[in-house]
């Protein structure tokens, strides 16, 4: 972690500060922090799902991002900052949804830092996303870098636009000295996912047998263990005003459904829908939900069948280079994802394996809880972006 803290000598560290910290990225970091030791204090709102951090030993401090004043006190104190809270969407939506994806990802990044800043926090490393990278135009599914340029003039989801936008933030803020990192995160796989993540509910629909076909395509995976230690190596060896990508493999959505079936026992389906005809269903349905059902949970929107589609691959040799991170794969993770699912009682199909004997090990949480929703959606395009 970066040097420069004003604690006096022989005081107790200051804690490292972390946002978004219920959530399945938030929640594996926390773990991991506090397996090494670190003092760690988060930022929850009361009005949310806040089960990732129970029976945790944190400080709590409860605010909303979008208001600085809150922020600066919740922050006040701390040493490193990781700031991986934000409003995850594939869906359009309406003009409200939309705002308050652009308040809560673009105006609270901004805030945090600006808190950060004026608390002497050191360094901030924000989670950026890989929707938020660019890519060959003529190509898309060639490997993309750090140094290719979002694309924004093309259809695009908010939350696309609003990651380029928490990047700009990041760069406004580097440019003016503050010690910024960004760690860009791919589809996140793996345990410890309360809410649970939107690859979390389609294992569990897919064991519990609600999947009945699916649209192929491709995007880039990254372990649970695998994005946290990204995270942690981009406090500890990042340069200020870069980001840098973290992927542990590319797999499209027969692969993954391979995996399930592995994990599981549960044979998956053979029938592949057409993307064009699935796009086309997609956005009548994501028109009618986003107007009048707004809370209804969208699985196969428009945004996600197209990003799927480009079937985009990660270079991430710049991390791996400048930072010594190396990719462990996702077949564990999904494993981890399972156990976890499993002992929550999100699986309720009698039919399905048990977890395999070393998941329970390595599986970042597995206390019981209550079953997960179930939407009733019987078509999946697999993972979304982070």
């Amino acid at each position: 972690m970066t040097s420069g803290s004003n604690i006096p000598a022989g005081s107790p560290p200051a804690p490292v500060f972390v946002t978004g910290s219920a959530g399945h990225v938030g929640a594996n970091l926390v773990r991991r922090l506090l397996d090494d030791g670190v003092r760690v204090r988060v930022l929850l709102r009361h009005e949310d799902n806040n089960e990732g951090l129970e029976g945790l030993d944190v400080e709590r401090t409860f605010a909303d991002i979008r208001d600085l004043d809150a922020t600066r006190r919740a922050i006040a104190g701390c040493r490193g900052v990781y700031h991986v809270a934000a409003r995850i969407s594939t869906i359009e939506g309406n003009r409200a949804h939309r705002r308050n994806v652009f308040e809560c990802n673009v105006l609270g990044t901004r805030n945090v830092l600006r808190a950060a800043r004026e608390a002497d926090a050191g360094r901030v490393v924000v989670t950026g996303s890989f929707s938020a990278v660019g890519y060959d135009l003529d190509d898309p599914s060639a490997p993309s870098d750090e140094t290719m340029q979002f694309y924004p003039m093309e259809r695009i989801m908010p939350y696309e636009r609003s990651k380029s936008l928490v990047e700009q933030e990041c760069w406004h803020a580097a440019a003016a000295g503050q010690d910024v990192v960004v760690a860009t995160c791919c589809a996140v796989v793996g345990g410890a996912d309360f809410f649970p993540s939107r690859l979390g509910r389609t294992l569990c629909d897919y064991t519990n047998g609600k999947l009945r076909a699916y649209v192929d395509g491709g995007f880039e995976f990254v372990a649970a263990r695998d994005i946290v230690e990204g995270h942690l190596l981009c406090m500890e060896k990042g340069r200020s005003g870069e980001k840098y990508i973290f992927s542990s493999e590319y797999k499209t959505i027969s692969e993954i459904l391979d995996l399930f079936e592995e994990v599981s026992g549960v044979p998956r389906p053979r029938r592949r829908i057409p993307a064009r005809l699935m796009l086309v269903f997609s956005e009548v349905a994501s028109f009618y939900l986003s107007r009048f059902h707004p809370g209804f949970p969208q699985r196969f929107t428009p945004g996600a069948i197209r990003l799927l589609q480009k079937r985009r691959h990660a270079d991430t040799g710049k991390a791996q280079r400048e930072l010594g991170y190396r990719p462990t794969g996702i077949r564990d993770a999904v494993h981890e994802a399972y156990e976890f699912h499993y002992r929550r009682n999100a699986i309720a199909n009698p039919a399905a394996n048990r977890p395999r004997a070393d998941a329970a090990g390595k599986c970042a949480a597995t206390q019981a809880g209550n079953p997960v929703p179930d939407p009733g959606m019987r078509v999946t395009t697999g993972g979304s972006p982070t």
